[in-house]
């Protein structure tokens, strides 16, 4: 088996080659992507590569995408199985769930970080299974020195996510939401996290069940918005054997797989009224009824609900049941944006640089001082997600492993939508002595003209008329630099 690169591997499989382009360019940065236009090309690129996760079309000549993905399940069991397609098919999927083990459902029209996201969480949880997989045969057949070594290893495999793990600076506005988190996930209560898209809500959630009495239980995850009401019954509820075309047998859901675990609802703010009412029904029985079925299946799990949406007002907006919000916001955490804790900027880019330079086989990179001020004077809107995506390009354009500036994109560097909320948020001072404001004025210009010129100091230091000894001392001074 040929080695493609040391990033993992995923097989996009389509027959559109717009669809193919279109996911290896939202793919490529963070994974060795292989396309296929039809499953015998797909079966070729899979014997002869590692694939971690494959993307499949639901409608393509010949095979469909899950009869397709019931042959890798058989073939390839390790390499995770996603597969794409829009409404339409919603039963045919349903149906192929079970027997072709599909990890996840997306949606047409499908949204970049979204699909993004999932593919990393699905590469993430195929490393997991392995090793857990690996720790536990070694844990049954091992000597009772070896099975007390592999035990410990097991427990730190358990405990790979916890809220050391959340990178912040010393003071962050983070500390408190991460202590009360510590204090409450000993208790069985559920827990509504808010925040923004890309703030690390999912990571708040996995400390939360590994620092519970739950954390040698399954956590499993479910991404509400992404699937269609009757898949996403199905998905977290189960169904019965012959309750529609295609189910040849039962299908347990997520809740029952989380049994003496944890599942994590994300973005449940955009679940519809039908669904919020057997959501709801379930979290006050502790039992779910499967599709189809007639008996219902206690369950015993814990509830951790994430949303970027402001539920309070959708609930007096009626698009969100008041007795469901209060089910599941026993307490509610919010974890701010990156534009409000701007201290956890450089650890967080500083963490970000070491892992995506050993994903991406450059270990040693580093940001330079300049880079630094660059990323610090950045607002992220798109918040970690997006700081780790400009980390993964500069990593990937830098001709040294020191990162300067300008590999950054522009948006960054001219500080974008940035650049005019930063003037409106500093506008020309009103107040303070002469000095004071020109020195403001000063500092202004001194930015403005850095970022113009992705902080090249010669170039910059000359449109000024300064030298760049100058140019240095100017910048020390107003703390352009650090």
């Amino acid at each position: 088996m040929s080695e493609v690169a040391s990033l993992p591997t995923v097989l996009v499989v389509d027959d559109e080659v717009r669809s193919q382009d279109a996911m290896r360019r939202t793919l490529d940065e963070d994974f060795t992507v292989l396309t296929a236009s039809h499953a015998d090309d797909a079966r070729k690129q899979l014997e002869r590569y590692e694939v971690s996760v494959i993307l499949c079309d639901q409608r393509m000549p010949g095979l469909t995408g899950v009869e397709f993905l019931k042959e890798v399940r058989e073939r390839w069991p390790d390499t995770v199985r996603i597969v794409i397609s829009g409404y339409t098919d919603s039963e045919d999927i349903i149906a192929g769930i079970n027997d072709a083990g599909i990890y996840q459902y997306i949606l047409k029209p499908w949204v970049p970080d979204h699909l993004l996201d999932t593919v990393r969480t699905a590469a993430e949880a195929r490393v997991l299974q392995r090793e857990m997989h690996r720790l536990d045969l070694e844990l049954r057949t091992s000597t009772p020195v070896l099975r007390q070594r592999t035990a410990h290893k097991l427990e730190k495999a358990r405990n790979t996510f916890d809220f050391d793990r959340i990178e912040r600076a010393a003071g962050s506005p983070l500390d408190g939401v991460c202590e009360m988190a510590a204090r409450v996930a000993r208790y069985d209560l559920s827990v509504l996290v808010l925040g923004e898209s890309g703030t690390g809500k999912e990571l708040l959630a996995r400390a939360i069940h590994y620092a519970s009495p739950r954390a040698s239980g399954a956590f499993v995850v479910e991404n509400c918005a992404a699937i269609p009401d009757t898949l996403l019954e199905s998905e977290l509820f189960g169904h019965k054997r012959g309750s529609f075309t295609g189910a040849h047998e039962d299908h347990p859901g997520l809740f029952q797989r989380a049994n003496g675990g944890t599942v994590f609802l994300d973005e449940i703010g955009e679940t519809s009224p039908a669904f919020q009412v057997r959501l709801l029904r379930v979290l006050q029985e502790g039992e779910v009824r499967p599709v189809g079925g007639v008996r219902t299946v206690p369950v015993n799990v814990r509830v951790v609900a994430a949303t970027h949406r402001d539920l309070e007002q959708r609930v007096r907006e009626g698009l969100f049941r008041e007795d469901l919000y209060y089910r599941i916001a026993g307490i509610s955490l919010t974890v701010p944006p990156l534009r409000e804790r701007g201290g956890d900027i450089e650890p967080i880019a500083r963490r970000l640089v070491r892992e995506v330079s050993a994903e991406l086989g450059r270990p040693g990179a580093e940001l330079s001082d300049e880079a630094m001020a660059c990323l610090m004077g950045y607002p992220w809107p798109g918040n970690i997600r997006e700081l780790r995506n400009e980390i993964a390009r500069a990593v990937a354009l830098s001709a040294t492993e020191c990162i300067e500036a300008q590999a950054f994109s522009l948006r960054v560097l001219h500080g974008q939508a940035g650049l005019s909320a930063t003037a409106q948020a500093t506008p020309l001072p009103r107040s303070g002595t002469l000095g004071e404001r020109l020195d403001a004025i000063e500092a202004m210009i001194l930015r403005e003209t850095l970022l113009r010129h992705r902080w090249n100091k010669t170039r910059a230091a000359k449109e000024l008329g300064l030298s760049r000894v100058g140019l240095r001392g100017k910048m020390l001074r107003f703390g352009l630099e650090g």
